[in-house]
């Protein structure tokens, strides 16, 4: 298949054009380089089944193709705050660029929705049919509104207009080529401890996330987008539950090294708790993640080592 991949220069999208040229499609890579890397992709760049674009979501594109993922937005606090507006631009006039070209094309279109949806959880874990509870003006709400946005403009396409749609709801991923600087939690420990930093936790620590490697969420995408069970939305993510704490000294363990961990005052709508329901996904998918935490960091320290003595 010819196949679209927006946002394929950045942490998910180069992992997740690795796995569609290595089962024998055409693909086109679109990104901006907002978060997106070259470095991410430089190593298909002379393949002759991959092309790189560089273009904004939020401006129209087209193509003839038979598959869109959809993945183009800023996905960490630091760079979808950096230009709130932008952010909420990308999430929902890409939403429009990609369903008006899947409805012209008849290709299948896919979004990467978040748990952010979710909001500061009332319910745990989180089920694809809670409504969330989200704060419509806050700090976050330029990334977490946007992508609530998206996923109603996903389900009115399919509605009025037949489109052949799929939603993922990603939970927080870890892995080989997260950016150094994205100020998401994993990659914030691991460069810090590698840099001899203190590890610095917001709040008392207590507040849980689930962390998913990249190569299991890739495999969920891949079976969301070929199957005909469900349009989604389906949780992607780890029910393995961790505090921040042990988080931080599971990071050291693996690093070694003297960082101290130091607290921070807790970030305005930073969730308490946030773990996925994975049965859909298990039901539908027949997917759930195979990769050890433990296993998974230690991959990813050895990413950020190389990357720290090359920089």
């Amino acid at each position: 298949m010819r196949i679209l991949v927006t946002g394929g220069a950045g942490f998910l999208g180069s992992h997740l054009c690795d796995r569609l040229i290595a089962g024998g499609h055409d693909v086109l890579c679109l990104d901006n380089f907002f978060t997106g890397r070259k470095s991410n992709i430089e190593h298909l760049l002379g393949n002759p089944r991959f092309e790189l674009i560089r273009h904004d979501v939020i401006d129209p594109f087209k193509f003839e193709v038979d598959q869109i993922y959809n993945l183009a937005c800023p996905a960490s606090p630091p760079h979808y705050q950096y230009n709130p507006i932008k952010t909420i631009k990308t999430s929902v006039m890409g939403a429009i660029n990609c369903l008006g070209l899947a409805k012209r094309t008849k290709a299948r279109v896919f979004q990467a929705s978040t748990s952010e949806v979710y909001g500061d959880p009332n319910i745990h874990p989180q089920t694809e049919d809670y409504w969330g509870n989200v704060n419509p003006i806050g700090r976050r709400s330029c990334y977490d509104e946007g992508k609530r946005c998206a996923e109603t403009l996903f389900f009115d396409y399919h509605r009025e207009n037949k489109v052949d749609i799929r939603v993922v709801r990603i939970f927080n991923t870890y892995g080989p080529r997260m950016h150094p600087n994205d100020g998401r939690v994993v990659s914030n420990f691991i460069v810090q401890a590698l840099r001899g930093e203190d590890i610095t936790i917001y709040g008392d620590g207590s507040q849980t996330r689930s962390f998913c490697y990249v190569d299991d969420l890739i495999e969920g995408f891949l079976r969301l987008m070929n199957q005909e069970l469900t349009v989604g939305p389906v949780n992607i993510g780890n029910p393995g539950e961790f505090t921040m704490l042990e988080l931080a000294k599971l990071v050291l363990e693996i690093v070694g090294g003297s960082s101290k961990i130091v607290h921070l005052p807790l970030p305005s709508d930073d969730p308490k708790q946030r773990r996925p329901d994975i049965t859909l996904a298990k039901k539908y998918l027949g997917w759930e993640p195979t990769v050890p935490l433990v296993e998974g960091l230690r991959r990813t320290v050895e990413y950020f080592r190389k990357e720290i003595q090359a920089g």
